[in-house]
């Protein structure tokens, strides 16, 4: 095994796994920028009005999304485990 092999799978698992964290991530984050100015503009300093939201944004989001980011783990475990044999000989 070379070492752009391994740097290869590294990247690819690094680029997955970015890509599935921002699914998540970027809609609490929106969500939590939006309740931020509500609270700037009401003057409201409750913490559990930033936070409810957000969760359950980012649940919402593992509902919806949830069976695509395990269909993306899958094919990259699948493609990992065929790739498995060229790898090592």
């Amino acid at each position: 095994m070379t070492p752009e092999v391994v740097i290869g799978i590294g990247r690819h698992a690094l680029e997955i796994t970015i890509i599935m964290v921002s699914v998540v991530l970027l809609p609490a984050l929106a969500v939590g920028l939006m309740v931020a100015i509500f609270q700037a503009a009401t003057q409201i300093n409750e913490q559990t009005l930033s936070f409810i939201p957000k969760l359950l944004t980012t649940f919402a989001v593992l509902i919806y999304a949830g069976p695509w980011l395990l269909r993306v783990m899958i094919d990259y475990i699948t493609t990992l485990y065929s790739e498995i044999p060229g790898v090592i000989g």
